[in-house]
């Protein structure tokens, strides 16, 4: 470092960049530097991002409007932000008229909740949307005909054919400065096609079946007080379930479609064929709701069209971006909810193979649903867009 600045010292002026990884370390470091004057000690800024995925980029500072910022995801929404340190100038806060006028802090600072006309007006660089699908439906237009791009939580725009839908470890690539609305994927959608990818780049899925074990979080803050609420025995609390959920399991998530299949078994079905860009992929889910909190787990199995090798399955796994493996079984090492909350990344463990069927895995995935399943990707699509000069 102090050979580096000795170094521009002697440049009369310009900008230099260095990337690099400090001795002894595998942290990688963005270092830039920027003379704007013949350099002195006075002269000198340097700007230090700690790992940061957005190069150049982080150094551009933008408005950024979160739309549900009072509720679940978008609290947890501006969390991320923060804690990834997005080059935010300004939050803006959206939400329903009951909340208008309240505060939200970010880093600190307060800033004043305001409604979606008023958002419009202050030009955000981005809204990220988390407000359910009819808010969805009748706002997101509305900022993208002013040329504000939209990345949205709910379920509204997901399989609109127009729309692209994004996990950026999986096809983020495909966003274009055209996509003035993208679609988050369900939670449960998102951690499973993130282990998904590698595997089906390698030996080509033929079929998946995936039994879910969601937390109530994913229903939102009143499941979470009913949960609470019974285990305290109180029961005035206003009920979100048809059932108890606390020491139950509800084989029900959304509503019952005309097949059996409930709406978010259908969600995992179809969202895994378009995000992965392969219809051929045969997909059959069921999803259940247990009393946990920190976050979603799925017992998936795939089958492969080329056979595999359980030890190239585990480094495949390992060296994917976003993807923790914990998979040592005999001194009981693998992924858990309550290990897995507040987390970015997927788990995935009990990796063995089906001994019933040829060519066919056997996976435990463990992801935080408020984080990676909503806030967290849909942070990160904001980050690609920011990198590829999309924003």
């Amino acid at each position: 470092m102090y050979k580096w600045i000795t170094a521009l010292r002697q440049i009369k002026f310009g900008v230099f960049h260095k990337f690099s990884t400090f001795p002894r370390s595998r942290t990688k470091f963005y270092i830039i530097f920027v003379v704007q004057k013949p350099p002195t000690p006075e002269g000198l800024q340097i700007f230090h991002i700690n790992n940061s995925p957005l190069g150049l980029g982080a150094l551009k500072k933008m408005k950024i409007a979160v739309v549900g910022a009072t509720g679940l995801v978008g609290t947890e929404i501006l969390k991320v932000l923060a804690e990834r340190n997005f080059p935010v100038s300004e939050i803006i806060p959206v939400a329903s008229e009951k909340s208008i006028g309240k505060q939200v802090e970010f880093k600190g600072k307060q800033f004043t909740v305001v409604g979606y006309e008023d958002a419009i007006k202050m030009k955000p660089a981005v809204a990220i949307f988390s407000a359910g699908g009819s808010s969805s439906l009748a706002l997101a237009p509305l900022f993208a005909e002013a040329g504000i791009p939209v990345i949205d939580n709910s379920s509204a725009w997901r399989m609109d054919p127009t729309k692209k839908l994004i996990v950026p470890e999986v096809n983020a690539n495909t966003i274009t400065a055209e996509d003035k609305i993208i679609a988050n994927p369900n939670c449960s959608t998102i951690q499973m096609v993130v282990v998904m990818k590698p595997l089906h780049d390698k030996y080509k899925i033929k079929r998946v079946v995936v039994s879910t074990y969601q937390s109530v979080t994913g229903t939102g803050k009143a499941a979470v007080d009913q949960l609470f609420a019974e285990r305290a025995g109180d029961d005035s609390v206003a009920k979100v379930y048809p059932h108890k959920i606390d020491l139950n399991v509800l084989p029900h998530i959304d509503v019952f479609l005309d097949n059996g299949y409930t709406k978010e078994e259908m969600k995992m079905v179809n969202e895994t064929k378009k995000i992965m860009g392969d219809d051929s992929i045969a997909v059959t889910a069921t999803t259940v709701r247990i009393p946990t909190v920190g976050g979603h787990s799925e017992a998936v199995n795939i089958e492969f069209e080329n056979d595999f090798d359980l030890d190239e399955v585990r480094r495949l796994l390992s060296e994917t971006e976003g993807v923790i493996v914990q998979d040592d079984p005999k001194n009981f090492v693998y992924p858990m909810p309550i290990t897995s909350h507040g987390k970015d990344e997927v788990f995935v463990g009990r990796i063995r193979r089906d001994e019933s069927q040829a060519n066919t895995l056997n996976l435990w995935v463990v992801a935080d649903n408020l984080r990676k399943g909503a806030a967290t990707n849909a942070v990160q699509i904001a980050e690609y867009m920011l990198k590829a000069n999309l924003l």
